[in-house]
Formats: C-alpha cells, sequence, structure tokens
C-alpha cells in the first residue's frame, strides 16, 4: 500500500473550516499518481508506455471531517484490473481516524481518438501483481 501525507492548506478549506468536497478528488488524483510511481511507474513514463487512465466513476464517502492544517494520510491500493481498465481505493486518515474514501474506476484511452485502449502489458502486470 502506497502512503503518502497531505496537510490541509487554508485555501482548501470552505466556510466551515473543512476541508472542501471537491478537494477529496485532488488528493485521489495525486494518490493514483504516488501509488504507480511506487510501482515504478513516474506519469510520464507510464503515458509514454502506452497508458493514459482517464476517471470514469468515482464514489466518495465521507466519515469525519478533516480541517485547515490536518496532517492526513493518504493511501491507495489496487482492488480489480481489466483489459482495459483498472479500480483504486483511495483512503484518507488523520491518524487512527478515518476520514474519507474514494472509490475510483480509470478506464486507459487514447487520447487522439478519445477511445478505450488496452492497458499495456507491462503496466497490466504491475497492477495484477499488487491487486487486492
Amino acid at each position: 500500500m502506497n502512503v503518502h501525507q497531505h496537510r490541509v492548506r487554508y485555501h482548501e478549506a470552505d466556510a466551515q473550516g473543512f476541508l472542501f468536497n471537491a478537494r477529496y478528488l485532488e488528493l485521489a488524483d495525486v494518490a493514483m499518481t504516488e501509488f504507480f510511481r511506487k510501482l515504478g511507474w513516474p506519469y510520464g513514463e507510464l503515458v509514454a508506455a502506452g497508458a493514459d487512465p482517464s476517471v470514469v466513476s468515482a464514489t466518495l464517502s465521507f466519515r469525519k471531517p478533516a480541517r485547515f492544517d490536518d496532517l492526513l494520510n493518504i493511501s491507495a491500493h489496487c482492488t480489480r484490473v481489466g483489459v482495459s481498465s483498472f479500480g483504486l481505493e483511495v483512503e484518507v486518515t488523520r491518524g487512527a481516524d478515518a476520514i474519507a474514501t474514494v472509490q475510483l474506476v480509470y478506464v486507459n484511452v487514447d487520447a487522439a481518438s478519445a477511445t478505450s485502449r488496452p492497458l499495456p502489458d507491462r503496466v497490466s502486470a504491475a497492477l495484477r501483481a499488487v491487486a487486492a
């Protein structure tokens, strides 16, 4: 499981002082990038290899609010690997507190034609090796 930290910045908080809900998708996007980096696929190399994952589904579940200056742990793990798609689950925690979970489905796309295409074999193998 890949874990990185994020400190909630002032501009990320809403009028109630909570981390604004849309920011969780930004955190999930960073988690995906860091997840692939840990797999040995920095994002530039991932795209160069023929993988350009696009989010087609995102489900967010909130448990507790995060606030300005909270230090959050963000972890990502692969839940499923298909021919052209894969799933990631991103968990956001603060110490022992579960803050939010983001379930994501990505499809590998050909940006020029805006159509799905199979994941490159090496990328698919790396995902399968760590899938839950």
